[in-house]
């Protein structure tokens, strides 16, 4: 069953509907650098609501625990590195995602008043890029691993002698793989209980610059790489400091990178057909990156495993 977060009646009767004593808010209207150019107002309202409805119909039908998830987009354009979660208030986000990481943002307000003023349990965890098996490959609304993967391996069909790439290649990111992005949402789910941030991440960083020959690599493309300095970087660095999700829940990752890419460029490679080639919606995130739906725990709720994917990089609201 679909539900359009955004409508408060659709919310009311997701609640009504599934009746869960606890949600993992995933869901999301998201996208890379274009997407979030293309449509600040729309990723502002949409996630603003989404959000803003589930906790609070939550709170009304008492609802045990909600989980959500913020973004590293949230963080100071200029924030330290690695990002503390003391550091999340210190500035600014980075132009480009602002509209939607403030809109996540608001959900860390949002939790810290209702525990305190209701007793309403809810905590918002703060990922890094997600990445892995069943990720959108869409290049108007993916994020750099996925769309790079379907660039280099459409380039190295095609024959193609060039790759262009977005930016000088300066800015660092740091991505973390969507298995291990569940277990940390779960982990949090059974063992955090305050409304203080909390950090979701690797712990380390890559250059695009480097990355991209990387991502190259692995997709077989080996031509020569060019970038385009006329578009825009987006934050100059991103690196969290994951220290609190080991202290307060024992979490911390596991899936190595070089692990972690192989398995999505194989997947990709493996689950695209002829057809879909051409389609830009060929490819939406499912649950977790698991291979098929019996894999994921029985857990409902708006963009719970059941219902959408880590980090909801689906270009849609709707969960």
């Amino acid at each position: 069953m679909d539900y359009d977060l955004v409508d408060m009646a659709a919310v009311r009767r997701f609640y009504e509907d599934a009746r869960p004593t606890v949600v993992l808010h995933l869901a999301a209207r998201v996208g890379g650098i274009g997407a979030n150019r293309k449509n600040p107002g729309k990723f502002f309202y949409d996630n603003l609501m989404m959000g803003v409805q589930l906790i609070e119909v939550g709170r009304q039908v008492g609802l045990r625990k909600l989980v959500a998830l913020g973004t590293v987009c949230a963080y100071p354009k200029l924030c330290p590195v690695p990002f503390r979660e003391e550091s999340i208030w210190d500035g600014y986000p980075e132009e480009t995602n602002a509209p939607y990481g403030l809109a996540k943002k608001m959900l860390l307000v949002q939790s810290q008043a209702y525990r305190e003023q209701y007793g309403f349990d809810s905590v918002v965890l703060f990922p890094v890029n997600l990445y892995g098996p069943r990720d959108n490959f869409d290049l108007e609304t993916s994020h750099v691993i996925p769309a790079l993967i379907r660039k280099c391996i459409e380039s190295r069909e095609r024959g193609d002698r060039r790759l262009v790439v977005w930016g000088d290649g300066s800015p660092s990111r740091e991505f973390l793989h969507a298995r291990d992005a569940a277990q940390g949402i779960l982990a949090a789910a059974e063992r955090y209980e305050k409304s203080d941030p909390v950090n979701l991440g690797t712990g380390h960083e890559i250059r695009i610059r480097d990355l991209v020959p990387v991502v190259a690599r692995a997709c077989g493309f080996e031509g020569e790489i060019v970038w385009d300095a006329s578009k825009p970087n987006g934050q100059p660095r991103r690196m969290l400091d994951t220290a609190r999700a080991e202290a307060e829940f024992g979490w911390k990752a596991r899936i190595p990178f070089a692990d972690g890419l192989r398995e999505t460029v194989a997947w990709y490679e493996r689950n695209r057909t002829p057809e879909a080639r051409g389609l830009p919606s060929a490819f939406v995130a499912r649950p977790w990156g698991l291979e098929s739906p019996a894999d994921a725990p029985e857990v409902l709720g708006s963009g719970a495993l059941r219902a959408g994917g880590p980090g909801a990089r689906q270009p849609g609201p709707r969960r």
